[in-house]
């Protein structure tokens, strides 16, 4: 079943539950964080992943009560390396609060260390980050101007099973064109919009203490046409719809499930570098995936854990629009990533 919500309506009721459950291609429910009943466990982040075939850039500013939390990783996806740099600051909600929209209000924070700010001016975004110490040696600096947000994007409002007011509400818009740069040690990494785009993954949602869940996504060009997609489960519920979606020149095919055959080595733990088959319950998505690199975090203090592995690598297979026409791509770059948190 993929129930599409046609009707919009804010996102929770006076208990803090979701009024409608199911997924549709625009944000159509308004999220109020006054209406969330578990205020201690509600999680809120905006997550931009900009590349091309030779560069990534992935930005997080995520805030739970009053942790801030800002990442930036940078990604030499030729070399097959990765920065990746994490600070959290104590931030009252008096003095900072995420947007409640995906499509407006801005994130502004800046002390000695760090200064971010996530802009919106109408359908273009302005992304700048500068870290003092993103490594032992030198800064790190972020600008970008992301364009030409596409007509469809995902948008899911899901439950999940154990608490009625749990609920994740999450808009991901794929195939954006980007223009901007990065500076670090002594190299400027420029980004032009003919081969560079950006994901936004715009989360709001308060989450049980243990969770594991599956998320990929490509998005590029196609014999001169935009495509991309959006793969994912384990967020919850999805009985009512998935958040998996196909996106060509800006219209989105709903998919239904999709699973991860994730390769295992010889003592049945996952070898996340070895390639993986991921493929859907309607078979409308087919895929080898050959990973570039891992981008893995392992950590874990008391009562807190995270076990992070985001892959980096080349789609090949087919698509099918919910029109019949099959998309076939070969190398074409994108994510998979399995992510274990307890927190």
């Amino acid at each position: 079943m993929q129930y599409k919500i046609t009707r919009p309506s804010r996102l929770l009721n006076a208990k803090g539950e979701l009024i409608q459950k199911g997924y549709s291609t625009a944000p159509i429910l308004k999220y109020t964080r006054e209406d969330v009943a578990r205020k201690i466990r509600l999680k809120e982040w905006d997550y931009y992943l900009i590349y091309n075939e030779d560069y990534a850039v992935a930005l997080t500013v995520g805030k739970s009560n009053a942790l801030f939390l800002i990442s930036v990783s940078l990604l030499n996806l030729k070399n097959k390396k990765e920065i990746t740099k994490s600070v959290i600051r104590i931030v009252p909600n008096r003095m900072l609060t995420l947007p409640e929209s995906s499509q407006s209000g801005d994130i502004i924070y800046k002390d000695k260390n760090v200064d971010v700010s996530f802009l919106h001016h109408g359908r273009m975004r302005d992304i700048h980050l500068f870290l003092n110490s993103f490594t032992k040696d030198s800064p790190l600096e972020v600008s970008f101007q992301i364009a030409k947000e596409p007509k469809d994007s995902m948008v899911i409002a899901t439950p999940f099973p154990e608490d009625k007011k749990a609920f994740y509400y999450n808009r991901k818009i794929i195939g954006m064109r980007t223009l901007g740069s990065v500076r670090y040690k002594s190299k400027v990494y420029t980004f032009q919009p003919y081969n560079s785009f950006a994901l936004l993954d715009w989360g709001r949602g308060v989450w049980p203490y243990k969770t594991t869940w599956y998320w990929g996504a490509g998005q590029g060009l196609v014999n001169g046409n935009l495509f991309g997609f959006n793969l994912g489960y384990g967020f919850g519920n999805t009985s009512a719809a998935t958040e998996n979606m196909l996106f060509f020149n800006g219209k989105a095919s709903k998919l239904e499930d999709i699973t991860f055959h994730i390769p295992r080595n010889c003592n049945n733990e996952y070898d996340y570098l070895k390639p993986w088959a991921i493929t859907s319950s309607d078979h409308r998505f087919e895929m080898e995936f050959i990973p570039i690199l891992d981008r893995s975090v392992n950590l874990s203090a008391l009562m807190l854990s995270t076990n992070q592995h985001q892959v980096f690598g080349k789609y090949s297979g087919y698509a099918v629009l919910e029109d019949g026409i099959m998309v076939y791509i070969k190398d074409f770059l994108g994510f998979a990533e399995r992510v274990e948190n307890r927190w």
